[in-house]
């Protein structure tokens, strides 16, 4: 029994929580949820965005399944997110993004993964402002052991799953010096791992062309923080957006997977929401906890789903409510 500290989020997250939670008991996976919130709601519950049962949750199970959470704008609180990622070093955001029948786009045969660096760059939060001379500075921040142990992931996990084409997306040309740690280190993953026969590297813009022109050409794709946060939502774009896509936060002692779409107050409660990227999310989990054969089952049932498409939400174009679509998942198990 694997024991997972559960957020619930909120807006939507609760429901779709919920719905993870039906299925995992239904398919009858065996993992015990230690559920602690963060965001708003634990603000108004606890007086804390991230109260300390949570992290001492996440310090007892060592991995996570969240819910969309929301932080207040423009009240001086730093992002739920950010905040989780760099207490614990979860330096790896890992962001696949793959054609699935059932859901319509205008694309086929992509399957690509995305490795984002998650702690360090713009969002290391390194920031001053001259209110005299009216002048904002954000610093990029990088270290060469960022770079490296992103790069370094980013080819471990193509080589343990048999994909052999690696990318490194940067700007190296404007940014020469935090291009080169970047280039640099990629490299030498390179090197580490030769069964992963094919490397190249593509500057930004470069880049978000190619995907959006011929995006079946990629595979495994690494980049920096910002970078890779823009890269992620256009990957998701080409799939059938946020609301079916996964996401994982590594780190080397702990993970937590989380639905990367936001929290969506406008429709909290009222039964429209798409748990499907959180329940891939858990799935990436259960792969992570060697739970390979129930993660398979569970998928397996979610795209036999996808392929009726009476049985989907609204925002997939069907008319069924989250509970419904649950029941149908549950149903094909």
């Amino acid at each position: 029994m694997h024991l997972v500290t559960l957020i619930p989020g909120d807006g939507i997250g609760p429901e779709i929580t919920q719905s993870v939670v039906d299925i995992f008991a239904a398919a009858q996976v065996p993992v015990q949820w230690d559920t602690h919130n963060a965001g708003e709601t634990a603000l108004a519950e606890s007086g804390s965005l991230l109260p300390q049962g949570l992290y001492d949750s996440l310090e007892r199970t060592k991995v996570g399944l969240k819910g969309p959470v929301t932080t207040p704008i423009g009240k001086g609180f730093k992002s739920v997110n950010i905040t989780l990622r760099q207490k614990y070093d979860l330096y790896q955001n890992v962001r696949p993004a793959q054609t699935t029948p059932g859901i319509k786009t205008r694309f086929e045969g992509i399957d690509l993964v995305l490795f984002r660096e998650n702690t360090e760059g713009l969002y290391a939060g390194l920031e001053m402002y001259d209110e005299r001379l009216g002048i904002a500075d954000s610093i990029s921040r990088i270290t060469v052991e960022g770079c490296r142990k992103i790069c370094r992931a980013a080819f471990a996990y193509a080589s343990k799953h048999g994909r052999k084409h690696v990318t490194m997306a940067h700007k190296g040309n404007i940014l020469k010096n935090a291009g080169k740690l970047m280039l640099d280190a990629a490299k030498a993953a390179a090197a580490e791992f030769p069964e992963v026969t094919f490397y190249d590297d593509r500057i930004i813009d470069n880049m978000c062309m190619q995907l959006v022109g011929k995006p079946e050409q990629f595979d495994v794709i690494v980049t920096t923080n910002l970078f890779g946060d823009i890269l992620s939502d256009l990957c998701a774009g080409l799939v059938g957006g946020l609301g079916v896509v996964s996401g994982a936060n590594i780190g080397d002692d702990m993970a937590i997977f989380e639905a990367v779409h936001g929290s969506a107050p406008d429709i909290a409660g009222q039964g429209k929401a798409n748990p499907t990227a959180l329940l891939r999310s858990a799935l990436m989990m259960l792969e992570h906890l060697g739970e390979k054969e129930h993660a398979a089952r569970i998928e397996k049932a979610l795209n036999e789903t996808f392929l009726q498409k009476e049985q989907c939400t609204g925002d997939l174009g069907g008319k069924a409510s989250t509970k419904e679509f649950t029941q149908f998942i549950i149903d094909k198990l």
